[in-house]
């Protein structure tokens, strides 16, 4: 058989997704189902080599800590992982024989989409970013978001110019601000993933989109990362570092 795998957050939306994923690739072998009400010993008792965690922000940091202690690699899917939160992952990771891979964003496009913005990022004056998902993403902004806005300051290498002056008549109009990249989180029903980053100059702008249109587009990402997981070194994060890009 393959590669064993448990899933933690099975009966969502993205678990059962990535239970019928697991179970569609023949190099893999579903053993573990688990939801929130459930033990995690499920995973031991059923041999899972290799974890995937789609569960909620004040679940997940426990689960892989569980996961790497009892050699059980990680693949975590599920965000608002803080950097405080990685180090102490990247502790546990190195201390075992287990390794732990976080990704924002599983979709090819959203992690090109991501490579594109930073990119463009030294050639622009400002940036902004619009990021939309369904209405039960319990954090905002996106890890995407996030993860963006992060990769575009390390390749500018400067700061934004000024950010536009002027008073708010409504509180929270101009979005969050991560060092100088606004960021704006949208929640509506009909939605699944969806960001553009938004580039301004003199006389000119640049849009950087991306759709996940429907939870399957992540799939080929949380496979890639299930069977690459057991040859990494310790904690990864970012699908870019799995990509020949």
């Amino acid at each position: 058989m393959g590669v064993k795998v448990g899933v933690l957050g099975a009966a969502g939306r993205m678990g059962a997704t990535v239970c019928d994923a697991v179970d569609s690739d023949n190099e893999l072998e579903l053993v573990a189902r688990v939801d929130l009400d459930d033990s995690l010993d499920q995973l031991v008792e059923s041999h899972a080599e290799v974890v995937v965690d789609f569960t909620t922000p004040d679940a997940v940091k426990d689960n892989i800590k569980f996961c790497l202690e009892n050699g059980i690699h990680a693949v975590v899917g599920t965000t608002g992982i803080s950097e405080g939160d990685l180090k102490d992952v990247a502790g546990w990771a190195a201390a075992g024989d287990a390794n732990a891979f976080i990704a924002p964003n599983f979709a090819i496009g959203a992690v090109l989409m991501m490579r594109f913005a930073s990119e463009a990022a030294p050639y622009f004056d400002n940036a902004e970013i619009i990021e939309r998902h369904h209405e039960n993403k319990l954090d905002a902004p996106s890890g995407t978001a996030l993860r963006t806005a992060s990769l575009m300051n390390e390749s500018r290498g400067k700061s934004w110019s000024q950010l536009a002056k002027g008073s708010e008549s409504l509180a929270g109009s101009r979005g969050g601000e991560s060092d100088g990249v606004r960021i704006h989180s949208v929640r509506v029903p009909g939605s699944v993933a969806h960001q553009e980053v938004i580039f301004g100059t003199l006389g000119e702008t640049l849009t950087i989109r991306h759709d996940s249109l429907d939870r399957s587009s992540f799939m080929p990402g949380v496979v890639l990362a299930v069977k690459k997981v057991g040859s990494l070194d310790g904690l990864v994060v970012g699908l870019e570092n799995l990509l020949d890009l």
